[in-house]
């Protein structure tokens, strides 16, 4: 055991003492989080020129409410109110008059105009889009540009033609369009929490308001760091491992510590590597958060059945990836291991928003209790606000404990075989063989 203690203190000690280790914690949160990053960076960064929108109008009823939309929103909503700097760009409509000789040729005219950027895009109305059956051909109302899909411009033209042909259509039916407003009124259905009773007190406290970001967000930052724990502490073995094989290292040391203790000095000090960088993340993460006013989002009760999971997470699959890194022979078989290794980290990412909506279905439970996915996507489920039942993490925690202790037993087995075996190309046939007879 001292011994162990030994190997595990000196592989601490070599990656934690590193610039690799620090640099590794500042970069990690910003390659699992860097689109978010750039997005809040470049929030304010927006694209403020001119966008000029033709607008042929074969109904010959939108197109000059559209300009005069344009015009209104050009003057109150284009302008910070604070500094009067404009932070959003101008839209200006071009009413065309319709070739009904040949619309195709027109349209093509158009399009040749928005690739040589003398307009931003040109949109094309039905002669029938005022009429009784607006989803018919007649009444289609189509957007030309070059990335329609995800043009803010689209979406804004939406409101002043459906506005417009809201009031044609009132006037045609003889509404008052004062008295019609409150039979447009939109009511939003609030998303709310459920009642609770006051432990102390036991008053019911009214449930608070719904958040996206704590629904959402929470579970997936969990899910991350995990992911980044694993990666720093478990998935390294597997290199660290062959590298040492390879140059006869393991040799020295194995003259005098046992194969399996060598493994598990290896596993512990990743085990230490993955604590640090954790401990790290948690506090500073709880400390900017209070200072923000945003320490209710810290998910204090979900803390210690992270560390668990984490930690049993780094002794299953550190010593899977041990085991695989002692029957490489060099890097290309550690290359052709590292993908199957993986999948019981990836999967779980990929099925991160099904879990996330729904926790308690048949798919998030049952993957759950499966042991190699067990870690990752326990914590994601228990980080949601829905609260599983008591018996779920508990059982996911014996599950993987006993797992680990199967994979650790068959991952000594096969390192003690295969560390000082040179030449032989990784098979899993003995892995499996090795694992089972020794």
């Amino acid at each position: 055991m001292i011994k162990t203690l030994k190997i595990a203190r000196r592989e601490y000690l070599a990656a934690v003492r590193t610039k690799g280790f620090l640099i590794g914690l500042l970069l990690m949160p910003i390659f699992m989080g860097g689109s978010g990053l750039v997005m809040l960076a470049t929030k304010g960064h927006v694209d403020t020129s001119e966008k000029r929108i033709a607008v042929v109008d074969r109904s010959g009823v939108i197109g000059d409410a559209l300009a005069r939309a344009a015009e209104e929103r050009n003057k109150h909503e284009i302008f910070d109110k604070a500094t009067g700097r404009q932070v959003k760009p101008a839209y200006v409509v071009e009413v065309v008059k319709p070739d009904e000789a040949n619309p195709a040729k027109q349209r093509l005219e158009l399009s040749d105009r928005v690739r040589r950027h003398e307009i931003h895009a040109f949109l094309d109305i039905a002669a029938g889009v005022g009429g009784s059956s607006p989803d018919s051909t007649l009444g289609r109302i189509s957007y030309y540009a070059e990335n329609a899909a995800v043009d803010d411009v689209r979406g804004w033209l939406e409101w002043p033609i459906n506005g417009e042909l809201r009031k044609l259509k009132m006037a045609k039916w003889g509404v008052d369009e004062a008295a019609a407003k409150d039979l447009m009124g939109w009511l939003r259905v609030e998303g709310l929490g459920l009642v609770t009773v006051d432990a102390q007190t036991g008053q019911i406290k009214e449930a608070t308001k719904s958040n996206e970001a704590r629904a959402v967000g929470v579970p997936v930052i969990m899910l991350m760091l995990m992911f980044m724990m694993i990666v720093m502490g478990a998935v390294p073995l597997l290199n660290s491992v062959m590298e040492e094989k390879t140059q006869r290292i393991a040799e020295v040391l194995l003259g005098s510590v046992k194969p399996f203790e060598f493994m598990m000095g290896k596993v512990l000090g990743g085990v230490g590597v993955s604590v640090t960088a954790a401990l790290v993340y948690v506090v500073g993460g709880g400390f900017f958060m209070s200072r923000m006013g945003l320490a209710s989002y810290v998910p204090y009760s979900v803390l210690p059945w992270f560390f668990g999971y984490m930690i049993l997470a780094i002794f299953m699959l550190g010593s899977m990836f041990a085991a695989f890194g002692s029957i490489c022979n060099d890097a290309r078989d550690a290359q052709s291991l590292m993908m199957p290794s993986m999948l019981g980290v990836i999967i779980p990412m990929f099925v991160m928003m099904p879990v996330i909506e729904n926790p308690l279905g048949s798919l998030a439970t049952g993957l759950s209790l499966v042991p190699i996915f067990t870690p990752m996507l326990m914590i994601l489920r228990i980080s949601t606000p829905i609260q599983l039942p008591a018996w779920q993490p508990w059982a996911g925690a014996l599950i993987v404990a006993a797992f680990t202790m199967l994979i650790v037993w068959a991952g000594g087995r096969v390192f003690r075989v295969a560390i000082l075996m040179q030449g032989r190309p990784p098979s899993l046939r003995d892995m499996l063989r090795w694992g089972i007879r020794g």
